[in-house]
């Protein structure tokens, strides 16, 4: 929590206008107006705040899908489902025109279309987190080729929009878009508690959390379904923003000494890992890249130390 302040008021106070952390503190406290109070209030906030929801939607996220598939790898990007909500919002983008409501429902949609096409085809006897995840690898590499075709078809002005957009970016971070997408993830939130009940069943196998009364198909169901829905919201608004939802939820169960993965604490995890790329991605590197750069290199890093554990195991 305190990882979370300390780098909000850094995204608050840094900038071609810079500001000290009394001013910042000031203009949330409402003792300091004028400039300032437009620069942190209608400027920066919306893109911090923003940061900091989606981190924390990513990494639970993350946290339902490794937990459902007892393996470490499984996350949203993946396994396809960050590509298709992508694929989702690139229809509603070049046949409904691109208003927020439709680039969401497109997102959403296209986000469980690739859900249920990875569900059906690992099932067999049972869902194996393994085969789960192969499956997941295959469709991702299907979807990313389908959405180079749309692009390619797409008008110059459109393409360019979108493929910056496909990089994973906070640039579009503003109050008009963000807050929508804030309250949405606030209602999915708010659902969580009672919908990750089973998780910890689930978690010790299928026959272990049948035999304590969870039905698992439609618990599977429901906890995929909320996972895609988490996921949706911050790609129709930031784009697929990748190894996120990855990282977050490992990292938190090292630091909590948690046997498994906990929500909470991947929440605050994704939070801070995406609020310090995007201030990395905006301040530290001489030309302003999309965040989504910084997170895969950090990711790219992360995933080849997982991996040589694994390997190791």
């Amino acid at each position: 929590m305190l990882a979370i302040v300390v780098a909000a008021i850094a995204g608050l106070a840094l900038g071609d206008y810079p500001l000290t952390t009394d001013e910042v503190i000031g203009v949330l406290t409402g003792r300091v107006d004028g400039l300032a109070r437009t620069v942190v209030l209608d400027w920066r906030l919306p893109r911090v705040l923003a940061a900091i929801g989606f981190g924390a939607a990513l990494g639970v996220s993350g946290a339902i899908f490794q937990t459902l598939t007892r393996n470490p790898l499984a996350s949203p990007d993946i396994i396809g489902l960050a590509n298709g909500s992508f694929t989702g919002m690139l229809v509603a983008l070049l046949l409904l025109g691109g208003s927020w409501p439709a680039l969401m429902a497109g997102s959403l949609l296209g986000g469980l279309a690739a859900a249920v096409a990875i569900f059906i085809l690992a099932l067999r006897q049972g869902l194996s987190g393994f085969r789960f995840i192969v499956v997941g690898i295959g469709v991702s590499a299907m979807l990313a080729a389908f959405n180079s075709w749309l692009l390619l078809r797409a008008d110059l002005d459109v393409a360019l929009f979108a493929a910056a957009w496909g990089a994973g970016t906070l640039n579009t971070a503003t109050a008009t878009v963000v807050w929508p997408a804030l309250a949405c993830l606030v209602v999915l939130f708010a659902v969580l508690p009672f919908a990750a009940r089973p998780l910890r069943q689930l978690e010790l196998g299928d026959d272990v959390a049948a035999a304590t009364g969870v039905r698992l198909t439609r618990e599977r169901a429901i906890l995929i379904g909320l996972a895609v829905a988490l996921v949706s919201a911050v790609t129709a608004v930031a784009g697929p923003i990748a190894f996120i939802a990855l990282a977050a939820p490992q990292i938190a169960r090292r630091l909590t000494r948690s046997p498994g993965i906990p929500l909470v604490a991947t929440g605050l995890v994704g939070g801070v890992l995406l609020l310090a790329s995007d201030l990395v991605a905006q301040h530290l590197i001489p030309l302003t890249v999309p965040v989504g750069v910084v997170t895969v290199v950090v990711g790219g890093l992360y995933l080849t130390q997982l991996l040589l554990r694994e390997r190791r195991r």
